[in-house]
């Protein structure tokens, strides 16, 4: 990929500048409208710099939550995005070189802000979206950027209904189905007989991603003794989960978001329940052991990244400037997935543009389809679905208030 590296210092300072003033401290979570007022102040400054230098400027939309019950993932997922346009942050266009401006929304967790965030991109009159963290949100946005005719890359939404008939919708994660398969395959390989399964209402990442795990587990000879559904900002589980340690199953797989998952532990743990407690790939987060505290000791997940493994010279080179970059940002220095995902889908819309050779969003939608880059989270190309072809998830654990490798796994 052909990508200049090199911005006019006084571009970048203002880019650092507003980059600094927009991120959260602490371990990825937003808890305030200032990173929003911030992120727009940057996002003007850098517009303004590139204006006063007579560049050429392309918009890429990030369409992803920075409030709301996934505001903390999402936050991750924005600064693997933020790092990839101060690591990358021209592309050429034909002979021209264009500075690739950011334009940040908050669909604040919610489907109705969705659009609402989704039609504000389109009114800014940008090339291509990126985003978002949670199906949901995405689904609810897809039809928007369709009709608009603007390519959208998501990062980590997994559920299959996000490019299901929608030809600009791509994304560079595995999809729930494969991620059900796998955590049950994990299961199973590692004695579970039993499981239990709990899921959000109303929620398409956490209905989805349960619905799999638990087919995929029967078929491969296991047995869901309890199915247990809660409402959305739902506190006490204790009743759903006193239902299910009556069952004693082997594992209990309870899908849900960064904000629930503590809570479900924590009771657990409270109840007497000592089976495994496993998810998908919205908890490799932080915030989750820091409130759930020593009851998440033995959580297992997959996910779509490991620092531990670089998949090639690429991963290795992000690892290391990422870090550099969380801590000059005030933030913990541990990657996660989303991040590497967010960092991926960025250079994806950079190689489509300029394959594309044009500001055209239908000529970049185009070139997406037959995308094929080295990505820090593995080879990265699209099938006839707009999804990415990746058969490999990593299994993490959490042992002594960290987060550790376990193995990867695929599908049997």
């Amino acid at each position: 990929m052909k990508l200049r590296k090199i911005l006019s210092l006084a571009l970048c300072a203002c880019m650092c500048t507003g980059m600094m003033a927009g991120c959260s401290s602490g371990s990825g979570s937003s808890s305030s409208s200032d990173t929003g007022s911030a992120t727009e102040a940057a996002a003007e400054t850098t517009a303004a710099a590139a204006a006063s230098s007579g560049d050429q400027v392309i918009k890429i939309g990030v369409f992803e939550p920075t409030t709301g019950e996934n505001g903390g993932g999402g936050f991750q997922e924005v600064l693997g995005i933020r790092y990839a346009n101060e690591t990358h942050p021209t592309v050429k266009v034909g002979d021209t070189e264009y500075t690739v401006q950011l334009v940040e929304v908050d669909n604040k967790s919610d489907k109705t802000e969705a659009v609402n965030a989704a039609q504000k991109l389109v009114s800014e009159k940008v090339s291509v979206v990126l985003g978002s963290y949670g199906s949901g949100v995405s689904i609810a946005a897809g039809q928007i950027f369709a009709d608009a005719q603007i390519p959208a890359i998501g990062a980590s939404c997994t559920n299959p209904q996000v490019t299901q008939g929608n030809d600009y919708y791509f994304r560079v994660c595995f999809l729930d189905p494969f991620q059900g398969t796998v955590m049950a395959n994990y299961a199973i390989d590692n004695g579970a007989q039993t499981a239990a399964v709990i899921t959000q209402l109303g929620d398409d990442y956490s209905s989805g991603l349960g619905s799999y795990f638990k087919t995929a587990f029967a078929d491969l000879g296991g047995t869901i003794v309890s199915e247990e559904q809660f409402q959305t900002n739902q506190t006490d589980f204790k009743a759903i989960l006193t239902n299910i340690k009556a069952q004693e199953p082997d594992i209990i797989f309870a899908p849900s978001s960064i904000t629930t998952a503590p809570l479900i532990i924590k009771q657990a743990r409270e109840l007497g329940i000592t089976a495994t407690i496993a998810a998908g790939d919205t908890w490799e987060n932080s915030t989750i052991i820091e409130n759930a505290g020593e009851s998440a000791e033995g959580v297992v997940l997959s996910t779509f990244f490991d620092e531990a493994e670089p998949a090639n010279d690429e991963a290795a080179s992000f690892i290391t400037g990422f870090k550099e970059y969380l801590k000059a940002n005030d933030q913990e220095e541990i990657i996660p997935a989303v991040s590497a995902l967010g960092y991926d889908a960025y250079l994806c819309a950079l190689q489509a543009i300029e394959d594309a050779g044009s500001t055209d969003t239908t000529a970049i939608r185009d070139a997406l389809a037959n995308v094929s880059i080295d990505g820090v989270t593995g080879s990265i190309s699209f099938d006839e679905n707009g999804d990415a072809d990746k058969d490999m998830a990593f299994i993490k654990t959490i042992e002594d208030g960290q987060f550790k490798f376990l193995t990867t796994t695929t599908v049997k």
